[in-house]
C-alpha cells in the first residue's frame, strides 16, 4: 500500500529538500528522495538534460553543483502541490570559482512517492550576456 501524503507533507518535505539544498547537505538531500530517484538535470546532452537514477548517481551530481559554485543558494522559494507532484519556484545564487556570480530563477518539478521524491526535474533560465 503506497504512502498517501497530504498537501501539508508534501509542503513540509519540499521545505526540508530546500533547506538540504542551501546547506549543501548530500545525506540529508537523498534521506529525502527514494533509492531509485531520478534527477533530470537542468543542462545535458539530452533533451530533458543530464539524468541521474538512484543514490549512486545522484550523490556525485549534486556534489558537482556545490563544487562549480560553492556558495550556491536557492533563495525566495516558494512549493505548490498538485496531487503526487510539487512544484518548488527559486532564484538561484552562486559564484563560479573564476570570481563569475551567478542569479537565475528556476523551477523544480516534483514528484512523490510513499512519502519521498522520486523525481526531481529542474528547469532554469539563461541568462546571456
Amino acid at each position: 500500500m503506497r504512502n498517501v501524503m497530504t498537501i501539508e507533507d508534501s509542503l513540509a518535505l519540499m521545505r526540508r529538500h530546500a533547506a538540504a539544498w542551501n546547506a549543501h547537505d548530500v545525506q540529508a538531500l537523498l534521506e529525502l528522495l527514494t533509492d531509485d530517484c531520478i534527477y533530470d538535470a537542468a543542462a545535458g546532452s539530452r533533451p530533458e538534460g543530464a539524468r541521474h537514477v538512484g543514490h549512486a548517481e545522484l550523490e556525485p551530481a549534486f556534489r558537482a553543483i556545490w563544487a562549480a559554485f560553492p556558495d550556491a543558494r536557492w533563495d525566495d522559494a516558494e512549493h505548490f502541490v498538485d496531487g503526487e507532484k510539487g512544484f518548488s519556484t527559486w532564484v538561484f545564487r552562486g559564484t563560479r570559482p573564476d570570481g563569475i556570480r551567478v542569479t537565475v530563477n528556476g523551477l523544480d518539478v516534483l514528484r512523490f512517492r510513499d512519502g519521498l521524491i522520486c523525481h526531481k526535474d529542474t528547469y532554469r533560465k539563461a541568462v546571456t550576456a
